[in-house]
């Protein structure tokens, strides 16, 4: 049973510091079936573990979400609007669809939790892919469109805080170089072209949200990771850093350049990458490893932070957008997100304006390419009746959440 802190010895974060968990459309609400991502899963070949499917009802069961956000005194809630929903085809708009995210908006505030809406999460409608997808010069105007069409629906009266694009790095590269993702190529070439009309998406995204709903905050999450030079000697070592330079620029420096006069910077961090003067290593022996491949690695968050705020010159707040882990452990889970929180509170010790903490994920969902399999929820979520089931790790988080602070005492190994 999950208990609460010490509070004689608790860790306490800043007063006001936010506390979310996050979603994204496709992987709860199921039946998304008019976007890029059902057309990859059900073609043959993909790689696609199985394919999403009813997800976890969320469509239909969005207030059951809300009250279990609810539950565990959380003052945010993050989840995405579906393109391929809101505009099924080019320049046709869905009033229906448009009315049930303001649905969702407005039961989140009267249960007083703030809305973070995503704009686009990973899926494209199927007719921006026919077109090219982010390839295509003109996906960044229609994007602008209909993040104008949707902002202006919802208002500056439902959205707490809009996230434009989430993770651009991470839909570029496995898209268009690893060949996971839709469009499922491998050409470097062409994922730096998508990367580049992503950050002119994500400007235009940008004015037309405040265009749309003045005063809302506006911003971009990246995925980030740890770099870890591994090397013998200093001109290994400098080998190493060499290359990490190089990757790093492409994967996260050209997306925080886009980010000036944002009112927030999202950093999404799980794990960390070693890289040697050749490139990418594997795991360390004798670090544990997950289910998706890369290390148990908590200690990420802290380095990640502590490069964005370096990076950006203290200039830009940072919100832990999303962290958490994909495990079948929940006490594993309560360690991680303890390792974590700690490296959240040393930066902010130092004087690193960061403004809250969002843990991914609400519920076990649909993890792409990977399936079901990977379990990041707060919350499982039975297959053939989509009950919700909280784990101890949920009630551990809500404790954390009204002391506004960690347990004095790190959970044991």
């Amino acid at each position: 049973m999950a208990t609460d802190p010490d509070t004689s010895a608790a860790r306490p974060f800043p007063a006001g510091f936010e506390w979310g968990t996050a979603t994204a459309a496709h992987q709860i609400e199921g039946g998304n079936w008019n976007n890029d991502w059902w057309a990859f899963e059900h073609q043959p070949g993909s790689g696609v573990a199985e394919p999403s499917g009813d997800a976890c009802d969320s469509w239909n069961r969005w207030t059951d979400d809300a009250d279990l956000v609810a539950s565990m005194g959380l003052d945010n809630y993050r989840f995405s609007v579906e393109w391929s929903r809101i505009e099924p085809e080019p320049g046709e708009w869905s009033t229906a669809a448009l009315d049930h995210y303001a649905r969702q908006c407005d039961g989140l505030r009267e249960r007083g939790i703030n809305p973070v809406v995503t704009f686009h999460h990973f899926t494209n409608p199927r007719w921006v892919a026919e077109r090219g997808g982010w390839e295509n010069d003109d996906t960044p105007k229609h994007f602008a469109d209909f993040c104008h069409r949707t902002a202006t629906h919802l208002g500056s009266d439902r959205i707490a805080r809009a996230c434009t694009i989430n993770e651009p790095n991470i839909v570029a590269f496995c898209g268009w170089v690893l060949g996971v993702f839709p469009p499922g190529v491998s050409d470097l070439g062409r994922a730096v072209s998508v990367g580049e009309h992503f950050i002119t998406g994500h400007r235009g995204a940008v004015d037309a949200i405040r265009a749309a709903a003045s005063g809302v905050e506006v911003g971009l999450t990246l995925s980030m990771q740890e770099w870890t030079p591994v090397g013998d000697t200093d001109d290994d070592l400098a080998a190493a850093t060499s290359r990490i330079a190089e990757a790093r620029q492409m994967m996260e420096d050209v997306f925080l350049d886009a980010t000036g006069g944002d009112d927030f910077v999202g950093v999404q961090t799980y794990s960390r990458s070693r890289w040697n003067g050749q490139g990418m290593l594997g795991a360390e022996e004798g670090v544990e490893t997950l289910i998706m491949g890369y290390e148990y690695w908590p200690r990420a968050l802290e380095a990640t932070i502590r490069r964005v705020w370096e990076y950006t010159g203290g200039q830009i707040p940072v919100i832990v957008t999303e962290n958490g882990i994909g495990t079948g452990d929940d006490q594993q889970r309560v360690r991680y997100v303890t390792t974590a929180l700690e490296g959240v509170l040393a930066c902010l010790a130092d004087g690193i304006d960061v403004r809250g903490y969002t843990y991914w994920s609400l519920l076990d969902n649909f993890e792409w390419a990977f399936g079901y399999g990977p379990r990041f929820g707060l919350v499982d979520v039975d297959r053939q009746t989509f009950e919700r089931i909280p784990k101890p790790s949920a009630a551990w988080l809500a404790s954390v959440v009204r002391a506004n602070a960690l347990p004095g005492d790190p959970p044991k190994p």
